[in-house]
C-alpha cells in the first residue's frame, strides 16, 4: 500500500471518528477476526495462566534537583494508556516507561518529577474517559504533561476503528482543555509478536499501522502531539527478539521499554519548552516537513519513533502537521532506581 492509499485509508477513518461513522474496518473483519484467535491463542500459550505483574513506579523521580524557589518546583507526568503504558513483563519500578521517562525529563529539565501512572492492563481506548476523570478530579494538580500509550487491545479485541480513534480523541481534547500537554504513543506493530505466524503478522501489521495513523489525525487534530511506537513491539524486536521481548513474549523487557522511553522522551521535553531550539526547525537532511496531516500521519505509522504535531490550521488539503525524526536521547545515562515516595490512585 502507497503512502497516499494509507493516508486516505487514516483520512476515513478519523472522519468516521469525528463525524459518528462505525463501519470502517482495519483490514476486513474476517481477516483481524484471524489475528485475533491467534494473538490470544499465543498470549495464552506464553502466559500459563499468570496474572500480570505491575511494578508500583509512582512517587518522585529526580530529587537531587530539589530546590526552593518559582521554577523549581516538580513537574508532574502522568501515564494513560493499557499494560504497556503501566509497564508490565518487567520487575523493577525503575524498568517502566513512567520511571523511564520521569528520569529523563527531571534530568533535562533539571527538577524533580512526580510520576503518576492511572493506565489499566488489558485496557481498550473505552476506557480512556475513566482515566481521564481520575487526572482532572483536581483541578489543582493537573499534569504539565500527559504520555498515553494504547491502540493494541483495541485492535485484537476488534474494536471499530472509528470507534477507537474517538475514544482517543476525547481523551485528548479533555486532558488539553484542562491545561495539560499530551503525547501519545500510537500502537505498536502488533505484526512482530513472536507466537503469531505468517500470513497473520502480515495482516497484524497492516491492521496496526492503520490504527495508528488514524491515531495520529485524531491526537494532533486535537491539540497533542505522536510519536508512532512501532518498534515498541517492530522491527527492533523482529530482529532481536530474545533480547527486546519480555519473558512472555508479547509484552517488551525492560530494554525495550527503554527503547520506547528514548523515542517518547524529546518529545515529552518539546511539548514542555525543554528541547534545544534548534530542534524545533524541520531538517531537511533527515526528512523532516510540513505535510498534510494525514500524509504525515501515514508516514509515521511505517517509521517508528517519528513525531507528528499540528502546524498550519489549514492547507490546500486541509489541515497540515509537522513531521519530525528527533534525535534520541539515551535514557540510560539517567536511569532511575526506585521512586523515593509512592502513592496510590
Amino acid at each position: 500500500m502507497t503512502s497516499m492509499s494509507r493516508a486516505r485509508v487514516a483520512r476515513r477513518i478519523a472522519a468516521g471518528a469525528a463525524y459518528g461513522g462505525g463501519g470502517i474496518g482495519l483490514a476486513g473483519a474476517a481477516a483481524v477476526g484471524l489475528v485475533v484467535a491467534e494473538v490470544h491463542l499465543a498470549r495464552r500459550q506464553v502466559n500459563h495462566g499468570a496474572q500480570p505483574h505491575v511494578p508500583h513506579a509512582e512517587g518522585r523521580y529526580g530529587v537531587a534537583y530539589d530546590a526552593p524557589g518559582p521554577g523549581k518546583e516538580p513537574l508532574r507526568l502522568t501515564m494513560l494508556g493499557d499494560s504497556t503504558a503501566a509497564g508490565q513483563g518487567v520487575h523493577r519500578s525503575g524498568q517502566t516507561p513512567g520511571a523511564l521517562l520521569a528520569s529523563g525529563l527531571a534530568a533535562v529539565a533539571e527538577r524533580p518529577v512526580e510520576l503518576r501512572n492511572v493506565a489499566l492492563p488489558g485496557a481498550q481506548s473505552d476506557d480512556l474517559g475513566r482515566q481521564v476523570a481520575l487526572v482532572v478530579a483536581d483541578s489543582d494538580r493537573v499534569p504539565d504533561v500527559c504520555v498515553i500509550m494504547i491502540g493494541a487491545n483495541d485492535v485484537t479485541h476488534r474494536m471499530p476503528a472509528t470507534r477507537s480513534v474517538r475514544h482517543l480523541s476525547s481523551a485528548v481534547r479533555r486532558l488539553r482543555t484542562a491545561g495539560a500537554e499530551v503525547v501519545v504513543g500510537t500502537c505498536p506493530d502488533l505484526g512482530t509478536i513472536e507466537p503469531v505466524q505468517q500470513p497473520l503478522r502480515w495482516l497484524a501489521r497492516r491492521a496496526s499501522r492503520q490504527l495508528a495513523a488514524a491515531q495520529t489525525i485524531g491526537a494532533v487534530e486535537q491539540g497533542g502531539r505522536t510519536v508512532s511506537l512501532g518498534d515498541l513491539l517492530g522491527p527492533e524486536f523482529e530482529a532481536n527478539p530474545r533480547e527486546l521481548f519480555g519473558p512472555d513474549h508479547y509484552h517488551p523487557s525492560a530494554e525495550g521499554y527503554a527503547t520506547a522511553a528514548m523515542a517518547l522522551l524529546p518529545t515529552v521535553c518539546a511539548t514542555l519548552g525543554l528541547w534545544p531550539a534548534d530542534e524545533e526547525r524541520p531538517d531537511v537532511s533527515r526528512r523532516e516537513g510540513f505535510l498534510p496531516v494525514a500524509r504525515a500521519a501515514a508516514e509515521a505509522a511505517s517509521e517508528p519513533g517519528t513525531e507528528v504535531t499540528a502546524a498550519m490550521p489549514t492547507g490546500p488539503r486541509g489541515p497540515w502537521a509537522l513531521l519530525k525524526r528527533r534525535r534520541r536521547r539515551r535514557v540510560s545515562e539517567t536511569e532511575p532506581t526506585s521512586p523515593t515516595s509512592a502513592s496510590g490512585v
